[in-house]
């Protein structure tokens, strides 16, 4: 735990609406080391972003919205800063690279100016330093003719430019982590892979832990260290990217990775059936049960809980854990296990 920068317990991110109270996220549990890249991951809508957002204290000021729990950055809760010392952690100790790169930046400044800001304001730099800190963070990103690109506007670059740039401003202050909210989601393949390259270096040279946020598997195969599955705003399953791809424990991390297509193959894709649950209405039991092709009795009656796997670091939260001599007793479906993908 000493090497944790970051470790989240218990969070709830809830949302008080004229239909309910959305349970967005419902006690998540997770940790980033230093240095490591950790990928959650899950369908949209399941509470990725929303956690992230959390984290970094973006939500919860609204008397519609109620953060819980404890969210630790080196061992300080961050639930318990006020708005002025979250602006001082904020983009020089945690940075976030958001969604979509072709909203991120502010249209009527300078990409330079933009991220020149950064140490201006949490430095206290002088506008020239601070410049000259702006070039160089273009040069670090892959920017050609960076001098050139920090005084033009951002509908001047690319969408892979802007998203570079917006790694750029992140890491202009040296931050210890890095949220990126699925950063390569808006971009082709071709820049998909150079922002991968990109933070896979940062990494490497800076030993900057990232927390990736996003829904395509294939980035996390190439790209991340470490896993957290997530369903109707729950960790459902954690492990490393090899526990996860060579062994899914939980049927919805199975059929994540089985509807994944295969390279060569023109097999048809097996999605996984029905829809998430709506979480104005969540069920009792397991959140996964009227999907799952392996429901028990005991899924809708209790919420499993995370338990080890195969190993100490890999954990899923399913009853079918200590069911597997079973031989399918006491299910109410069939279905054959979903062969590996990976």
């Amino acid at each position: 735990m000493a090497d944790n920068i970051l470790e989240v317990r218990d969070l709830k991110t809830h949302f008080h609406t004229n239909d309910g109270v959305v349970k967005a996220v419902d006690g998540v549990d997770l940790h980033v080391e230093k240095g490591e890249i950790l990928a959650i991951v899950g369908e949209s809508g399941c509470g990725k972003s929303v956690t992230s957002q959390s984290i970094m204290r973006l939500i919860g000021a609204k008397s519609s919205e109620k953060v819980s729990g404890e969210i630790l950055y080196h061992g300080e809760d961050l639930l318990s800063k006020t708005e002025k010392e979250m602006r001082q952690i904020r983009g020089k100790d945690m940075s976030m690279v958001f969604q979509d790169p072709m909203t991120s930046l502010n249209p009527a400044y300078k990409v330079g100016t933009q991220i020149a800001e950064m140490p201006i304001i949490h430095e206290k730099k002088d506008k020239k330093s601070s410049w000259k800190r702006a070039i160089d963070m273009l040069t670090k990103v892959g920017i050609p003719s960076p001098e050139k690109r920090a005084s033009q506007y951002p509908h001047q670059f690319s969408g892979g430019m802007r998203q570079r740039g917006v790694v750029a401003m992140s890491l202009a202050c040296d931050p210890d982590l890095i949220i990126a909210d699925e950063p390569t989601t808006a971009l082709d393949v071709t820049i998909q892979a150079q922002v991968l390259d990109l933070l896979r270096k940062l990494r490497d040279d800076t030993g900057t832990a990232i927390m990736m946020i996003t829904h395509d598997l294939g980035v996390v195969a190439e790209l991340c260290d470490r896993v957290a599955v997530m369903y109707a705003g729950k960790i459902v399953e954690e492990g490393t990217v090899a526990d996860i791809f060579d062994n899914p424990q939980h049927p919805y991390t199975q059929g994540l990775i089985h509807s994944l297509p295969k390279p060569g193959s023109r097999e048809r894709l097996k999605p996984i059936e029905g829809q998430p649950p709506n979480l104005h209405n969540l069920p009792e039991g397991c959140r996964f049960q009227d999907r799952c092709p392996f429901v028990m009795d005991v899924c809708r009656e209790k919420q499993p809980e995370l338990v080890p796997a195969d190993k100490q670091d890999h954990q899923a939260a399913c009853w079918l854990m200590g069911e597997e001599e079973n031989d399918g007793d006491g299910r109410t479906g069939e279905s054959e296990e979903p062969e590996k993908t990976f």
